[in-house]
Parts: structure tokens; C-alpha cells; sequence
């Protein structure tokens, strides 16, 4: 497929000053596109478009994904200042460790609500303009999709209906001429990261991120390999992408996975570190 150039394309980006989607705006702007900032910090996201460039080709609308109405009146400002909106990438999303015994069902029902059906509402706000330009859509899921942790419910279900609703989404539109895409990175350095780093339970499941399959991979690298994917308008797109094989045939690996990353000592102190009273929401 010919290379879809960003330069002189807008591109809205949810979640926009969190740290792959600070990364990323700078990188598309790297590449000649027009920002659409949408955040649910107004003004975070205001000094984000100004350091970025400014109004001409940069703008920051607050918005939030658990509430379309919003994201339809910033999608719609959008293209209308910049004239176009080209990509819509839906980014926002959020992570918990909790077991489902001992977890705040109110959490689970939040993950949900923004992990995936946040990604709905992104896309359902956005298509009406990106129809127009036959441009992509595209929704950061994560390998999580594929390797299912324990403590993750919610997580994991999010990021796999990700994939499997994009999936739905893709052939939807394909007659439109609109692409489809996610990409699928697994740990790396971010905020969102931080806080599972300092979780216990969530340190004695991945040994800390210091070891093989749970070592952090450089931010610098899913920055780059998430603008690719759009750039070649992928359907998926793992990172690194040696791991396709985990997402292409993940009945095969999984069982492997499991026994290998999630020995049965480190889920029973896991679920003891998750259920004790100073982890509690």
C-alpha cells in the first residue's frame, strides 16, 4: 500500500498529555500533521498545543471519552478550525491491578468504560469527518489483548474487545474507504507504568519489569511504530514487532505464556498483596 504522509493531515489524538500521547503529538508534528488535542485537562492540554506550535497547526479541545456528546463537539471544532480531520487516534485509557474477589466492581465497570467503550465513542465522534477524507482510525490497545494477566480482568478484557471491535469497525467501513488499525505494544516506560510499578501486587507479578517476557521496551520505540502503523495504514501492529507470532496464534503460545510468566507462587502472593487493606480503592 502507498504510504499515507501525514504532512498537511489533521489528526485528533485522545488522552493527549499523558505520556505516550504527549510522545506521540510531538512526533506527528515532527511529521508535518495538524493537531487536534483532546484531553480531559483543559489546561494541560491548552499549554500542550502552545508549546507544540500554536493554533495554526496545533489546538487543544478538553474532552472526555466517557461522554460522546463531548468528543462530538470537540471532533467537530476541530475540523472545523483546521478545515479537515484526517486520523482520529483513541489513546486515552487507564490500568488497574486487582483480583475480581477483593476488587471495587465500581473499577472494573470504569476500565471498561474507558478502555474500550471510550475508544466507541472516540471513533463514533470522529468518523463522520474521516469519511470525508477516506483517512484511518486508529485505537492503542496493548499485548495485553493477547496475554492475559492475572489480576487484569478488567484490562485485558478492555484491550482484546479493543481488537475484536476494531476488527468489526474495519469491515464497517471498509466500502468508505476508511483503514482501521490497532496497535499493540507491550511495558514500556509511562506514567500509567509507574503506577503498576508501584504496586506491589503488580511488582510481584512482573518481577519488577527487569526480566524476560515482562522487561520494559523503550518508550522511543512504540512512539515510532504507533506513527508507522498509521503511515502505513496497518491493521495491527505489535511492538516490538517480533511479538506479531504472540497476536497472530495466541491459542497456541498462551498455555506457554502462562506457565512460564505467571508461576502459581507469584499469583497466590499477588492475590495476598492485592487483597490486604492499604490496596484497597
Amino acid at each position: 500500500m502507498t504510504r499515507y504522509t501525514l504532512a498537511g493531515r489533521t489528526v485528533a489524538i485522545t488522552g493527549s498529555t499523558g505520556g505516550l500521547g504527549a510522545a506521540v503529538a510531538v512526533e506527528l508534528r515532527a511529521r508535518g500533521a495538524n493537531l487536534a488535542l483532546l484531553d480531559l485537562n483543559a489546561v494541560a492540554v491548552a499549554a500542550q498545543a502552545a508549546a507544540l506550535g500554536g493554533p495554526d497547526v496545533a489546538r487543544g479541545w478538553h474532552a472526555d471519552v466517557r461522554d460522546l456528546e463531548s468528543l462530538q463537539t470537540a471532533m467537530n471544532a476541530a475540523a472545523n478550525h483546521f478545515g479537515r480531520l484526517d486520523v482520529a487516534i483513541a489513546n486515552a485509557g487507564i490500568d488497574v491491578v486487582e483480583a475480581m474477589l477483593t476488587g471495587d466492581p465500581a473499577t472494573f465497570e470504569r476500565v471498561l468504560d474507558i478502555n474500550l467503550t471510550g475508544v466507541w465513542r472516540t471513533f463514533r465522534a470522529a468518523a463522520p469527518h474521516v469519511i470525508e477524507q477516506r483517512g484511518h482510525l486508529l485505537a492503542v490497545s496493548s499485548m495485553a489483548a493477547f496475554v492475559h494477566s492475572p489480576l487484569q480482568a478488567s484490562y485485558t478484557a478492555s484491550k482484546a474487545g479493543v481488537w475484536a471491535m476494531c476488527d468489526s469497525i474495519r469491515l464497517e467501513l471498509l466500502h468508505t474507504g476508511v483503514t482501521v488499525g490497532t496497535v499493540h505494544p507491550t511495558f514500556f516506560d509511562t506514567p500509567l507504568m509507574d503506577d503498576v510499578l508501584a504496586n506491589p501486587a503488580g511488582r510481584a507479578l512482573w518481577g519488577e519489569h527487569k526480566k524476560a517476557p515482562w522487561k520494559l521496551i523503550p518508550r522511543e520505540l512504540v512512539v515510532t511504530e504507533t506513527v508507522n502503523a498509521i503511515e502505513r495504514r496497518a491493521k495491527i501492529t505489535t511492538v516490538p514487532r517480533h511479538l506479531a507470532s504472540v497476536s497472530k496464534a495466541p491459542g497456541l503460545v498462551r498455555d506457554l505464556i502462562n506457565r512460564v510468566g505467571f508461576p502459581p507462587r507469584a499469583i497466590r502472593t499477588a492475590l495476598d498483596l492485592a487483597a490486604a487493606p492499604s490496596r484497597q480503592p
